[in-house]
């Protein structure tokens, strides 16, 4: 079974988070929720979020996929954490998934992750990464990695993890529970 490790920064965007945690967990995945350190975090909206774990615990477990929600200021404090830029070069290397969204992927970008790759985000949000060939679609896949443009694709792309991971049929599966 797959296991998916989803950031929690201070001001995510909790659209992005839960949606992500409770697709993967209807369709099987564990997904394990791990914030920056061990304090409750408070979403970009004001929700209050509480990790299953810390980021320093969850660096001593393995993974095949790390998630990044969006939201301000949460995408600023998952960028400025060296430990995360160093899991998200390892998992990379180690040819594990990696997916963010809205303006997580510029972390992905930040990291040298996008380089060359198709990628999409939050409107503006990749103007300072020339580098990255910036797509308009909602959910953009290139190699090992999955990027989305914000709040209002979030089912699309916790559906296109869950495809990623179980494959098609667990897709449809659980995309028929939700009556789209």
């Amino acid at each position: 079974m797959s296991k998916v490790l989803v950031l929690l920064a201070q001001g995510c965007e909790e659209i992005e988070a839960v949606t992500v945690i409770d697709i993967l967990r209807r369709a099987g995945i564990t997904a394990v929720s791990a914030g920056l350190d061990n304090h409750p975090v408070r979403a970009s909206r004001g929700v209050m979020l509480v990790p299953d774990t810390t980021l320093d615990a969850a660096l001593h477990d393995s993974f095949d996929m790390v998630v990044l929600p969006g939201g301000q200021p949460g995408t600023n404090n998952l960028k400025a954490d060296k430990r995360l830029t160093a899991l998200l070069q390892k998992m990379a290397q180690q040819g594990k998934h990696v997916a963010a969204i809205c303006a997580a992927p510029s972390v992905l970008a930040a990291a040298g992750l996008l380089d060359g790759r198709k990628a999409t985000c939050y409107s503006g949000c990749l103007d300072d990464y020339p580098e990255v060939r910036l797509q308009a679609a909602a959910v953009v896949e290139d190699d090992n990695f999955i990027t989305s443009r914000g709040p209002g694709t979030a089912m699309d792309f916790a559906l296109t993890l869950v495809e990623r991971l179980a494959g098609k049929a667990k897709r449809r599966e659980v995309e028929a529970g939700l009556e789209r």
